[in-house]
């Protein structure tokens, strides 16, 4: 019994690493018959970084101009909200750090004045690239990448802010900036 328990320890040890072996030698393809696909503008400088912000999105129709339309559409959509939660979680970290006199109606108003701003920049945003498929069924796929700049973003909302008697009581660019740019490193690091 006591050699039986024996020799049963080591078989069970090899069949243990052997099972082991063959799973992390067989790709995911052929337990599921899923195939790995890159998508255009995957690389690291199509991602937003410390100094830019960056979309891309893709628009299919039987017409090339319309799948073009679309692609944009979403990208500067895309963009446009990543823009908008970044100026609101850095307004929201700002009025936690400092003694604004009345911090709703600040934040409510510099948000309006960011909102501005983004509508402004959505329409200086920069092409870095695009490509165009035809696919099988006949239509085009369009994908395209977008960017902009963010210290043009933060440009924008520091004039808007400096041209408003309420919210430049309670402004202090130098620590805004700092937020922004925390906020901005963040999203380069979430890139890598």
């Amino acid at each position: 019994m006591k050699t039986t328990k024996l020799l049963l320890i080591p078989a069970l040890a090899m069949l243990t690493i052997a099972g082991c072996k063959s799973k992390k030698g067989t790709p995911i393809q052929k337990e599921t018959g899923a195939v790995e696909i890159t998508l255009p503008f995957s690389e690291k400088q199509y991602q937003s970084d410390a100094e830019h912000f960056r979309s891309k999105q893709v628009g299919k129709s039987p017409d090339v101009a319309t799948a073009k339309k679309i692609a944009y559409q979403n990208a500067r959509a895309e963009m446009a909200g990543n823009i908008n939660a970044t100026v609101k979680r850095v307004t929201d970290q700002y009025t936690n750090q400092r003694t604004v006199g009345n911090t709703q109606e600040f934040e409510n108003k510099f948000e309006e004045l960011s909102r501005e701003v983004v509508n402004l920049e959505m329409s200086n945003v920069k092409e870095i690239g695009s490509k165009t498929f035809k696919e099988a069924d006949g239509a085009y796929t369009y994908w395209v990448a977008l960017e902009a700049n963010k210290k043009e973003i933060f440009d924008k909302i520091d004039a808007k802010i400096s041209n408003d008697a309420k919210l430049k009581l309670d402004y202090d660019k130098q620590k805004f900036q700092q937020i922004f740019d925390a906020e901005m490193k963040k999203l380069a690091d979430e890139g890598k």
